[in-house]
């Protein structure tokens, strides 16, 4: 039987799923937030909240990762990639660049052109990846924790 991957909306059902997804990426989450794993409140807080959409990533009945978007980003008017993220042990896979097609092909879907996203300045694994997709770099910004992003923009 072959797998099939989808995207499912998050529900506050799945916040034990997300937040052990969030918690086996502890090297990321102590780049972004200063610490190795995260609190319900704070999955709560970028997961289920009025302004982003957020999505498990599941392979068959599996969840392996979770994604979240922004449809149209007030400051900018682009739809915005916040996070995708996989599972630690599913990484390697391929996984996240079929997740990010389906990601894309929505996008796409609902008639807009481009989809930008930002990476911590330090994250070089990830701007690889996002590179190898067909994103462009255009600007460093400042972000929380006085750190730095790296904005980069994909034309669909």
């Amino acid at each position: 039987m072959v797998s099939v991957m989808r995207l499912e909306e998050i529900k506050e059902e799945h916040l034990a799923c997300v937040k052990e997804i969030v918690n086996s990426n502890g090297e990321y989450n102590q780049l972004e937030n200063d610490q190795e794993r995260r609190t319900d409140k704070e999955i709560r807080e970028e997961f289920f909240n009025h302004f982003s959409r957020s999505f498990l990533i599941k392979y068959g009945e599996k969840s392996i990762g979770v994604i979240d978007s922004l449809d149209r980003n007030p400051k900018d008017g682009y739809p915005w990639l916040g996070l995708l993220m996989l599972k630690k042990d599913e990484q390697g896979k391929g996984y996240a660049k079929k997740a990010y097609k389906q990601y894309e092909d929505r996008v796409k879907q609902s008639g807009k052109k481009a989809i930008r996203l930002a990476v911590l300045t330090q994250n070089d694994h990830a701007k690889a990846f996002w590179r190898s997709l067909g994103y462009e770099y255009y600007e460093t910004k400042p972000h929380q924790h006085n750190r730095e992003v790296d904005c980069f923009e994909k034309t669909l």
